[in-house]
Parts: C-alpha cells; structure tokens; sequence
C-alpha cells in the first residue's frame, strides 16, 4: 500500500506544482515559484522515487514520515497562522490563518492547512496499512 500511495501522491505533488505555475491561487492555494518548484516538484519526485524505485520498507518509512511531517505542518498553521493578506505576489483578499513560513516565498493559508493535514493523513494510512514483509511466529 505505501509504494502505492507513495507513487499516486508522487504524481498528484508534480501535477500541482505545474498547475501552480500557470495558476498561484487556485482554489484559495497561495502557490509562489519556490512553493511549487521546492515544495511540490522535490515532494514529488521523492515520493516517486520511493514508490517506484524504492524498497517496501523505505516507502512504508517515507510515507510514515513524511505523512507526520505534512501533518504537523497543517497542524502549525492553524496555530501559527494570523489574519493577514498574502504577499507573495498573489491576489485575493486576507485569509484568517495565513502563515507565512518565508514571507514573500512560502506562505499557506487556511486552504493549505486543511489540505496539508488531508495530505499527511493519506501517507500515514498508507505507512500504517503497510505489512513490513517480514513474517511473525509465535514459538509455543
């Protein structure tokens, strides 16, 4: 299941960096150039990687980690987030719990958070719905 996910998520993180190039507000996302190319192109081809290339256990890892990692960022940005406008060259109005993680750079929004947090709990389902391979025998 985790090279699965790992694979499908790979090819969605690639689609919306390219998306995100030709549309930075699309759907209330604030996608800037380095968002898409640093964030969602890199994701992308990692988590290819590991679902293609890599072994069970690394994806099962991977998407343990890094289904965490997205997680407890959507989770960070409803804490850490405040009612300001985008500033990274993107139109719309204030948004009530933008964080902006590098002003200018990399900036998520309610619509990121909500997102970020759906996205980490799909790694995570895959990591946890993931058999390691290795068998368990119990000695009677």
């Amino acid at each position: 299941m985790a090279k699965r996910v790992a694979t499908l998520m790979g090819v969605v993180f690639i689609l919306a960096g390219i998306i995100g190039f030709i549309s930075n507000d699309l759907l209330g996302f604030h996608l800037s150039f380095f968002h898409n190319a640093a964030v969602h192109i890199v994701s992308g081809v990692v988590s290819l990687y590991f679902g293609m290339a890599g072994t069970l256990k690394g994806a099962r890892l991977f998407c343990l980690i890094f289904g965490a990692v997205y997680t407890l960022i959507g989770v960070a940005g409803f804490v850490l987030g405040s009612n300001q406008s985008p500033s990274a060259n993107i139109p719309g109005p204030a948004d009530a719990r933008l964080w902006q993680v590098i002003p200018g750079q990399l900036e998520l929004g309610t619509s990121d958070h909500i997102l970020h947090i759906v996205l980490g709990l799909v790694f995570l389902i895959g990591a946890l719905m993931t058999r390691d391979g290795t068998s368990r025998r119990t000695v009677d």
